[in-house]
């Protein structure tokens, strides 16, 4: 099995109606799938490669060496602790972007350029896949944007993040996880995965399935705001990423995600008005407390996250 593959320029033509019932299918029986044609030019998918590639080995890589999932596994391996696997670790480098990040991780000019040109195009593309689910799910035009966007003032405008991070080649890779299971905390999140470098999987029916590295393709999965403001229709989807022992997988991971303010329940259009209250399967709640939740119990079963956040 493989993630559908959506030529996304169709949205356009007259295959509208055929590429609005693939990407419900994605949204409904995957969580996950991919998008080439998406409008983001090939040059400035090549830079971000290039920028984020060299910021890792110039100015990160030898920081790795010495880092906590490093010496822990020598640790496993020598013998010095106990147990199978490193089960609270995760062999990744990671540093994150935002909107209003002041210091850049890379010292590179080109870096902070070219990121900051690749976001602007992303948060375009988060929000034109957004109006697609809008439409498919029977919602106003805009209507995941507003709710994200929780009202008037910098403090409630959605936050967009990206995560870029670096999973090196592990000496001992069925001991540890390039990084553990779980599933997104926001809303729509789209991911520049390595195109040669395999790692990335979803469960899907009981299994782990790979993610197809796929040359220039931007991969959409949907967080768990989704999934709530869908009334379950659109679920969050638990994926993982493994070790490997060759090759340093780069991965680019995008949050179009709700302002901490902003308040998200199951869209009220959705739900047959009569039996509203017995069909509301998720509770109402301010996304900073879900938040608070989710840092806990990032690695857990989703279903308690909702139900303590329901519970504040």
């Amino acid at each position: 099995m493989a993630i559908p593959v959506i030529d996304f320029s169709k949205l356009d033509g007259e295959e509208r109606a055929k590429t609005m019932a693939q990407i419900a299918n994605g949204c409904e029986e995957w969580g996950f799938f991919q998008l080439v044609n998406h409008g983001i030019p090939v040059e400035l998918l090549e830079r971000v490669k290039k920028v984020c590639s060299e910021c890792y080995k110039m100015e990160r890589e030898e920081g790795f060496k010495s880092s906590t999932p490093v010496k822990l596994l020598n640790d496993l391996v020598q013998g010095k602790t106990t147990g199978e696997k490193l089960e609270n670790v995760d062999w990744e480098d990671v540093f994150t972007l935002t909107d209003d990040s002041t210091e850049w991780p890379c010292q590179n000019p080109d870096f902070k350029e070219t990121m900051t040109e690749y976001r602007r195009e992303l948060k375009k593309l988060a929000e034109k896949v957004m109006e697609a689910m809008d439409e498919n799910l029977g919602l106003p035009k805009g209507y995941i944007k507003k709710v994200f966007n929780g009202g008037d003032g910098l403090e409630n405008q959605a936050l967009f993040g990206t995560k870029v991070s670096h999973y090196p080649p592990c000496p001992r890779p069925k001991l540890v996880n390039g990084l553990r299971a779980h599933t997104d905390a926001g809303g729509v999140i789209l991911l520049f995965q390595d195109d040669k470098v395999n790692g990335l999987q979803i469960l899907k029916n009981g299994e782990w399935i790979d993610v197809q590295p796929l040359e220039d393709s931007i991969v959409i999965n949907t967080g768990d705001q989704i999934e709530v403001i869908s009334n379950g229709r659109y679920k969050s989807v638990w994926h993982r990423v493994l070790a490997t022992p060759d090759g340093n997988r780069r991965s680019i991971a995008s949050f179009y995600n709700p302002s901490l303010k902003a308040t998200i329940a199951p869209a009220p259009e959705i739900m047959d008005p009569v039996v509203k209250e017995m069909n509301q399967a998720y509770p109402k709640f301010v996304f900073g407390d879900y938040m608070s939740v989710y840092a806990e119990q990032k690695f857990l079963p989703k279903e308690p996250r909702f139900q303590a956040v329901g519970a504040m």
